[in-house]
């Protein structure tokens, strides 16, 4: 359950390779159910009592210990893709940054420098992942359900599923949302939030928790600067304000504008 908003208390998360065709269902009490495509729906569990954990958090002792449950299994992802040489960004944002978009540009322009590998987190539907798919990449698409953001268990599952090569970059594609996201480690090296010039300048310090724990932000479509009323100087103020020590890529994943900075830093990690 989110200690924030209550979210996922009975959700169902599910973990699918689009590849292979299978499918995890994951109880709240950490059990795992696996499918697979040839599997018949009478096998898969719809009833409520089967597919959810119903635990009730009364207490903010309960709450942090949640939190403390996910920090640890944070930690122990960390430890496995340290022993794999492999980096894992955290890319966090509102609903229609354009997460994806850049996603799929990147690993397109990168996919002979650097092996990158997708964690895609949706409430539903595997659009998202099938997009990366079309790259080329391996994908792993997690369904939170109700929940609204990604947590270290998902990650692992994911990461078991998916087994990134040496070496190489995962992009875990958190589900769009601005507050949760920012109190759950997934393992990831670094958080990257995303915002687009289509939004609020202000996005910084309205929501100054998932700033303040990200380490790079990236501003997205640029190239409609001139269309939007949107205050660059005044947005980039108000994330220094809340990060001083913030590192900024201003792109266009439409015309290529600052791609560049954004892959050497990328290329740097790896």
């Amino acid at each position: 359950m989110c200690v924030t908003c209550g979210c996922s208390d009975n959700s169902e998360v599910t973990v699918t390779n689009p590849q292979t065709g299978t499918h995890e269902h994951i109880l709240a009490d950490g059990t795992v159910i696996s499918h697979s495509h040839h599997d018949h729906d009478h096998d898969h569990p719809h009833h409520p009592a089967e597919i959810h954990a119903q635990i009730h958090h009364t207490t903010l002792q309960v709450e942090q210990n949640l939190l403390a449950k996910n920090n640890l299994l944070a930690a122990q992802n960390r430890g496995w893709l340290k022993g794999r040489k492999t980096v894992a960004l955290n890319l966090v944002s509102s609903p229609g940054s354009g997460k994806t978009t850049l996603l799929t540009r990147t690993i397109a322009d990168l996919k002979t420098t650097i092996p990158i590998s997708v964690i895609e987190g949706d409430q539903a539907t595997a659009n998202d992942a099938q997009k990366i798919s079309e790259t080329g990449c391996q994908v792993i698409q997690i369904n939170t359900g109700t929940g609204c953001h990604l947590e270290a268990s998902m990650v692992e599952r994911g990461l078991i599923e998916l087994d990134p090569p040496m070496n190489s970059l995962v992009m875990i594609e958190n589900v769009g949302n601005l507050v949760c996201p920012a109190l759950f480690d997934l393992g990831e090296n670094a958080k990257v939030v995303i915002l687009s010039v289509t939004e609020g300048e202000d996005k910084p310090i309205k929501y100054p928790y998932m700033f303040h724990a990200s380490q790079v932000m990236i501003l997205t479509k640029i190239d409609l600067l001139p269309y939007v009323n949107f205050n660059l100087d005044r947005c980039l103020d108000y994330a220094y304000q809340v990060n001083p020590n913030l590192k900024v890529f201003q792109v266009s994943a439409t015309t290529g504008e600052g791609l560049d900075a954004w892959y050497s830093w990328l290329k740097s990690l790896v």
